[in-house]
């Protein structure tokens, strides 16, 4: 067994690790056949208890011997538990649903119902999607109770929740309190909007329309009528250039943005290398769900790809939090429902970027509760070391968005170390940003070469900072979840998605609450 005689070398070998991972994980999302071997042949003697054990923090230990700490540790974690997760995933692999005669993938039930489903078909799915979800369960326990036990037995955590902290620095039991209520300040705005939305899209009440129709109505797609379809996709990446980016000639950053059957339809951004290997994957659907899912992973992509490259690896490769990359990402997908980008970009009407304004402040709005009930029903499930039950999670997420979810569904929407927080997180953070940057430039901030400088300038601090340290750190001023209460009252209640319809006045008796 070999013996590592520096952070500096194991931080090396981490690199090859993450290197030799990320891009298998590249392949698999594009679709190509990653080779058949164990991704950690060569490394077990570095993904090893008592390596990782010897690297464990202290109370004053520094920053990089934290990262590289759980850096090690989520490899040794994921290379116990692959063989229960390759049995799963092969298994979803070949799951489908039969809807009218037509065969459903796991991976692509998004697009389906976003572009091709109706009310009826999507009942169909929803009881399709519920047998084959109480099939592959125990499969899916198998893999979080191997995980929690080495948790425990090897490195001493009482619970999921205290190796997250630890991980993170974050505070669950507070994050619970603020969160619910941010929920009860926006119950009613959100409830006669959402009400409404249902009522005139699909012509039923909210209580009797399922997750599958919230993909539906939340992808826009009833809106696409509006897009300017005439515009190539790879186009609308000429934007940047009033930044002074011409994103097709960024050293190492690789844009696979065409459409194929191989592919799944959720984007993805692989950072294989910090600054000099970046790939964005997409495939894309049509419409607007294109365009916001494209210049979300910018975000990423720009983010990573004007990272300093002096920057130590455990300041840019080595991060315990996703929430600041995040952050660039939603900056940039809400960038471009701006009214002002809507119109100077697209080129849309006033009355077509009233529309289009008021029903993309209503989906973000519905999705940031989703994710709020999720990271609720997460804490609440592992604190109760319960993974078999799943009511806990379909009672939170209809009492946050007003659609129904199944119980048995839970394990199949749950991301590890609670990464629904981090995207709440994120919004929030990127409502202040954007905040700071409309009082630094203008409205027209996105318009601004200046903009461009100052992005630069962040991106160009890579991981170095955690997230509310960045904000001070810039001057940006702290993190206040008002900003993106604001933005919704501002586009939902000052805004009205159809002229001739004013959700307002639909008389919606609401008494819900979490």
């Amino acid at each position: 067994m070999k013996d590592f005689a520096s952070t500096k070398e194991i931080e090396k070998t981490l690199l090859d690790l993450n290197y030799r991972l990320t891009s298998r994980a590249l392949n698999f999302w594009k679709g190509t056949e990653a080779p058949h071997h164990d991704p950690y042949d060569g490394f077990y003697d570095i993904v090893e208890p008592r390596v990782i054990k010897k690297l464990r923090p202290s109370g004053t230990s520094t920053r990089q011997r934290q990262r590289v700490f759980h850096s090690l540790l989520g490899h040794y974690l994921q290379s116990q538990i692959s063989p229960y997760e390759n049995e799963l995933f092969t298994l979803m692999r070949g799951a489908a649903a039969h809807v009218d005669g037509e065969k459903i993938y796991f991976k692509d039930t998004l697009s389906w119902c976003q572009k091709r489903s109706n009310l009826q078909k999507r009942k169909m799915i929803e009881k399709e999607s519920s047998s084959l979800c109480k099939f592959l369960m125990p499969f899916a326990i198998e893999v979080w109770e191997s995980l929690l036990k080495l948790l425990k037995d090897e490195f001493g955590y009482e619970d999921y929740a205290q190796y997250c902290y630890d991980k993170k620095q974050v505070d669950y039991e507070i994050c619970v309190s603020e969160l619910q209520e941010t929920l009860r300040e926006t119950d009613t705005l959100y409830f006669e909007a959402m009400e409404a939305w249902a009522k005139k899209s699909l012509g039923v009440p909210l209580c009797e329309l399922n997750r599958f129709d919230a993909i539906y109505l939340l992808g826009l797609g009833e809106f696409d009528h509006l897009f300017p379809d005439q515009i190539p996709l790879s186009n609308h990446l000429d934007f940047f250039d009033q930044w002074e980016i011409d994103v097709k000639k960024i050293p190492g950053l690789a844009l696979d943005i065409n459409h194929s059957p191989k592919k799944g339809a959720q984007a993805m951004s692989f950072a294989l290398r910090i600054p000099d290997e970046i790939h964005v994957v997409m495939n894309p659907q049509g419409g607007w769900i294109d365009l916001e899912t494209l210049f979300h992973e910018m975000g990423h992509a720009l983010g990573h790809t004007f990272t300093s490259p002096d920057l130590s690896s455990w300041e840019k490769d080595f991060f315990t939090s996703n929430t600041l990359s995040e952050t660039y990402s939603f900056l940039l997908q809400n960038m471009c429902f701006s009214p002002l980008f809507l119109e100077r970009q697209l080129g849309l009407s006033s009355k077509e970027i009233e529309e289009i304004s008021f029903y993309k402040a209503l989906k973000d709005l519905s999705v940031f509760r989703r994710y709020v009930g999720k990271f609720l029903a997460e804490f609440e499930m592992f604190k109760k070391n319960d993974m078999a039950d799943g009511e806990i999670y379909a009672r939170l997420l209809e009492e946050c968005t007003g659609f129904s979810y199944r119980p048995e569904t839970h394990l199949f929407d749950l991301v590890p170390e609670f990464y629904a927080l981090d995207y709440v997180i994120s919004w929030m953070a990127e409502a202040t940003m954007e905040k700071h940057l409309t009082q630094t430039l203008g409205h027209d901030w996105m318009f601004k070469s200046e903009a461009g400088k100052i992005l630069k300038d962040w991106w160009w601090c890579g991981n170095q900072y955690e997230l509310d340290e960045f904000f001070i750190n810039k001057g940006i001023g702290p993190i206040d979840h008002r900003d993106i209460v604001e933005r919704w009252r501002r586009n939902i209640s000052g805004g009205d998605g159809d002229a001739n319809h004013s959700p307002a006045n639909d008389n919606v008796v609401v008494s819900r609450s979490v």
